[in-house]
């Protein structure tokens, strides 16, 4: 793929600077891959507490006292603000200055996250979650632009975003196996206290390595199109949450989710008017950059849904403990790993969005299609494993081609929110999944139970709601395969 190609502009006029060739002076050998394990440390922390809790959940539930049908806020908080603030956390590091919001992202994110292991109730931890969020959004960009105006060479990119992609994609599975150690040998809340070790050393690092960048001159920030996007995406997430415990034909499952409608639509007209817009549309319509957003939006809704579901079958199911089940998710570090590796350094050049990606919606597609077998008297070698596998090879290729493809092209006044956008697509995927999938399945096993009782056993109709909820999974990733395939031009 030829940078004259990646850096042209949507509406075919001459091509733009890349923000991958940074003005600055080229960045010494040696300090580019420090850099980059500074950023690596901070991508993981925030990716892997978007799951290290999930492992911690049952134990966390039990020992503060909230409901099945609120769980899913433990992680849909973090995963929401995170999503919903990631475009404004994109432009504030190009309008002050990536390297002042990523050290400041990592402190605020540290701090939240002591508060948040200290939660002495349901309220405390979800409001403590919500603050991460907000503060990994300011963070999270930051860090990907970071990494693409260090490394300015096509080759060494390559095997940078290589890396990085597969912190992004392998994280959220570290993060439950991290969770299970730390729950099964110290507490729960030591998922968030670690943390605070992760942000020490990246700021230790940050600090000497990265050089302070200028403020751009040009950019502004939107505060009308950010009050209607955030405010949009919580109206729809909360409307699919209310959904588990009201229906989806209640009033406060509808009435949020159309208002949120009504706001994203009335963000979009003010884009189009506004001066210095939060996301100007032309970075989104154009067609190669626009069915990668797509991409992570989708693989986001399957991964973080998958993850919930699967760790609380593997618990209170098949009965492992939260080391085992934490473990369990290895498989999908290996497939993930392997698959960011090659379409990075070799798939995405040789084969094109247009194969890779619907590919990897197939593969991830397979996986959901797996879990559909899993039963009561399941067992985890001949259905869970196999899907955690085929699961990472599918999100390895959507996410890395994403993450390649997301800040390509875009003018130097617009790679912060351009690669806000590659995260934002899929943490609201992730808050969308976790609030739709747990719906679904919560809202099968209610049917379940009532329509057999009164022999109907717990596990039964919860296992029944999960296959529901992996069925409608198998769908949306199929769907996703023919979409991708449709969107990405021949030549992307």
């Amino acid at each position: 793929m030829s940078e004259e190609v990646r850096s042209r502009r949507s509406d075919g006029r001459a091509p733009v600077p890349s923000p991958l060739a940074d003005p600055a002076a080229p960045v010494p050998g040696r300090r580019r891959w420090l850099i980059l394990a500074v950023v690596g440390v901070a991508q993981l922390m925030v990716v892997l507490d978007a799951t290290i809790v999930n492992i911690a959940l049952p134990s966390a539930q039990r020992a503060l006292g909230f409901g099945v049908a609120d769980r899913q806020w433990v992680i849909t908080a973090y995963a929401l603000a995170f999503g919903g603030l990631l475009l404004v956390g994109g432009r504030l590091s190009d309008l002050l200055g990536r390297k002042r919001t990523f050290v400041a992202g990592l402190v605020g994110f540290a701090i939240a996250s002591a508060v948040g292991g200290a939660a002495p109730d349901f309220g405390a931890l979800v409001a403590a979650r919500a603050v991460q969020g907000a503060f990994g959004a300011l963070l999270a960009p930051s860090a990907l632009a970071l990494l693409t105006t260090t490394f300015t060479d096509a080759r060494e990119r390559g095997k940078a975003l290589g890396i990085f992609t597969a912190i992004a994609g392998g994280g959220g599975a570290i993060g439950l196996i991290l969770g299970g150690v730390l729950t099964e040998y110290l507490s729960w809340r030591w998922c968030l206290y670690v943390n605070v070790v992760f942000a020490a050393v990246a700021v230790a690092g940050a600090v000497p390595l990265i050089k302070n960048q200028p403020r751009n001159p040009g950019a502004r920030l939107d505060v009308p199109g950010s009050l209607l996007a955030a405010g949009g995406l919580v109206g729809i997430v909360y409307g699919f949450s209310q959904a588990a415990a009201d229906g989806w034909g209640s009033v406060s499952t509808l009435g949020p989710i159309v208002a949120g409608v009504v706001l994203l639509a009335a963000f979009t007209a003010v884009e189009q008017r506004v001066a210095r817009p939060l996301v100007p549309l032309g970075i989104i319509a154009e067609r190669t950059r626009g069915t990668a957003y797509l991409g992570a939006l989708i693989s986001g809704i399957g991964l973080i849904g998958m993850f919930l579901l699967v760790t609380f079958y593997l618990q209170n199911v098949l009965g492992f403990s939260p080391l085992r089940a934490g473990l369990a998710f290895l498989p999908f570090i290996v497939g993930v790993v392997a698959a960011a590796n090659f379409v990075s350094n070799r798939g995405l050049a040789r084969f094109g969005p247009k194969k890779v990606v619907p590919v990897g919606m197939i593969l991830a597609a397979g996986a959901a299609g797996l879990l559909t077998g899993i039963g009561t008297n399941g067992s985890y070698g001949p259905w869970v494993a196999p899907a955690l596998v085929l699961m990472g090879l599918g999100t390895g290729c959507i996410v890395t081609v994403a993450f390649n493809l997301g800040p390509a092209g875009a003018r130097p006044a617009d790679v912060g929110v351009a690669a806000a956008l590659v995260n934002s697509s899929n943490q609201i995927g992730g808050s969308l999944g976790a609030a739709l999938l747990n719906t679904i399945a919560a809202s099968a096993a209610a049917g379940y139970l009532t329509g057999n009782a009164p022999h109907a056993s717990l596990q039964a109709a919860t296992v029944h709601g999960d296959v529901i909820a992996f069925t409608f999974l198998t769908v949306l990733f199929t769907a996703g395969a023919v979409t991708t395939a449709l969107l990405y031009p021949r030549r992307g």
